[in-house]
């Protein structure tokens, strides 16, 4: 039990202090690779190559006036930005990161608590940050500030349902809502991105919703709404839902490498998964899934600086007329065939049923996308031209 407990504390510090250090970074990043894609610097005075522009930010806010509106509902207005931070830190907590160690006590499970419901867990209690904004958007009494908590409670149940039910796919494969479990069954039959290409691709659209991402920012609009539901706040209180989007974003990516690419599972080998655990395996497993956890960072932010922001009513129509009826179609063919190749032919989720799968997704994506496109793109030009 003094083990359990100490290794605990210490997973906690060094994974919770590493996600918000990341967090820091990662708004450096934003601002680099924005500038790199505007064919500009982008921050490069302070620290070497800008590094120690995240410090002086934090520095900044910290040293702010803190301002609160006179007819504002001022604890729920302070209570605000804590209800939208913790969530975002919390969701990391049953994300495996790495192979397990093996120490001189025992093996220690590289995840803060490895919860056999890890799954819904995260389901749970990501869909508690957007109280946060629906109270920042009230409490304020604003009403652009108020628009944007509206329209961030819309958008977060409209998306988080589809989200919910393209990852139910993966729990038909996984037979488990432990997530440790689920890495366990891609290394045995191969990445679910490969078997569930379009739940993979409706978690990603749902993932940018759900995280207030272009092009599905509508609750902040700046062109609308000022900033949207922290048009009222400064100082770190403004800080605050700027590292929950973050926080968000890692959570988010780290989520959609380990149900669909296999989490730590280093590819084309079966070595950090066979024989003895040991602190190489620990390290090398930790590195691929920051490298996989860091590829959909780098796309989040490379999205943002690439789309257009949709209308309001678009976004609606996205999640209710199209994600979510087609993510029920979708279901209902793959607990079919998954039925079928495993209640009747006996096969096991291995590769020639995961190839099988992937080619049934495969056919799936292209007639959705045909439905989608309606000769807006697939037709060309010239068919336009004539229509």
């Amino acid at each position: 039990m003094t083990f359990f407990l100490v290794s605990s504390i210490i997973k906690i510090v060094v994974v919770f202090t590493a996600i918000m250090v990341g967090v820091a970074l990662l708004t450096l990043a934003e601002r680099r690779i924005c500038a790199w894609m505007q064919d500009r610097l982008g921050p490069n005075r302070v620290g070497p190559q800008g590094l120690l522009q995240p410090a002086a930010d934090g520095l900044k806010n910290f040293l702010k006036e803190e301002t609160y509106p006179a007819q504002a509902d001022f604890w729920t207005f302070v209570l605000a930005p804590a209800l939208s931070f913790t969530p975002a830190l919390l969701t990391f907590a049953v994300i495996p990161f790495a192979a397990p160690l093996p120490t001189q006590w025992g093996l220690v499970p590289m995840v803060v608590a490895d919860l056999p419901v890890g799954f819904l867990y995260i389901l749970a209690i990501s869909s508690l940050g957007v109280y946060g904004i629906v109270l920042a958007g009230w409490s304020s009494n604003n009403k652009y500030a108020l628009l944007g908590g509206l329209r961030a409670s819309a958008q977060m149940i409209s998306y988080e349902i589809a989200m919910g039910m393209s990852t139910v796919a993966v729990l038909l494969l996984a037979g488990n809502v432990t997530l440790s479990q689920v890495i366990a069954q891609q290394q045995q039959g191969g990445w679910f991105v490969i078997s569930l290409t379009l739940a993979f691709l409706v978690f990603f659209i749902s993932a940018l919703a759900e995280t207030n991402r272009l092009p599905f920012d509508l609750p902040e609009a700046e062109g609308e709404l000022i900033a949207g539901y922290h048009t009222e706040y400064s100082a770190m209180k403004f800080s605050m839902f700027y590292i929950a989007e973050y926080s968000n974003m890692v959570t988010a990516s780290a989520l959609m490498a380990t149900l669909f690419f296999g989490g730590w599972d280093i590819p084309f080998t079966h070595w950090d998964d066979t024989g003895d655990p040991s602190v190489l395996k620990t390290l090398l497993t930790l590195v691929v899934f920051c490298i996989k956890t860091g590829a959909f960072l780098f796309t989040y932010i490379w999205i943002r600086w690439t789309l257009p922001r949709f209308r309001y009513d678009q976004l609606m129509a996205l999640g209710w007329k199209v994600l979510l009826p087609s993510t029920l179609v979708y279901l209902t063919i793959m607990a079919t065939v998954i039925w079928y190749l495993h209640g009747h032919l006996g096969w096991a989720y291995d590769r020639p049923m995961a190839l099988t799968l992937g080619a049934a997704n495969l056919v799936l994506l292209v007639a959705a996308v045909w439905g989608l496109d309606r000769g807006r793109i697939v037709s060309g030009s010239v068919a336009r031209r004539a229509a």
